[in-house]
């Protein structure tokens, strides 16, 4: 679904739930996940739904994730750095968690 107009920038390897993924320099968390395939991000406390980043600005909050170890963090909104685990988060996750 997603493709990269160019392909010239160096690769950052990070891990989603433990798998290692290859993402870009200069990408951020949540293009890498979409690019990889991820389906969703997060679900939500109450029903259980799949979130999904939505507006990538950092404005509606569905792409939160846990970036090492801290929880709510915006994936839209943080740059991949190497080496970098990002686990899926399941319903509410307190800042620090």
């Amino acid at each position: 679904m997603f493709k990269r107009i160019h392909d010239d920038a160096q690769s950052v390897e990070l891990t989603i739930d433990g798998q290692s993924i290859q993402a870009r320099a200069g990408d951020t968390v949540a293009a890498a996940l979409l690019l990889a395939g991820t389906d969703y991000f997060r679900t939500t406390p109450v029903s259980g739904a799949q979130r999904a980043p939505y507006c990538m600005m950092g404005v509606c909050f569905d792409c939160l994730v846990k970036i090492d170890g801290v929880g709510n963090q915006q994936a839209c909104m943080i740059t991949v750095q190497p080496g970098m685990r990002v686990e899926r988060q399941q319903g509410r996750r307190e800042l620090g968690q």
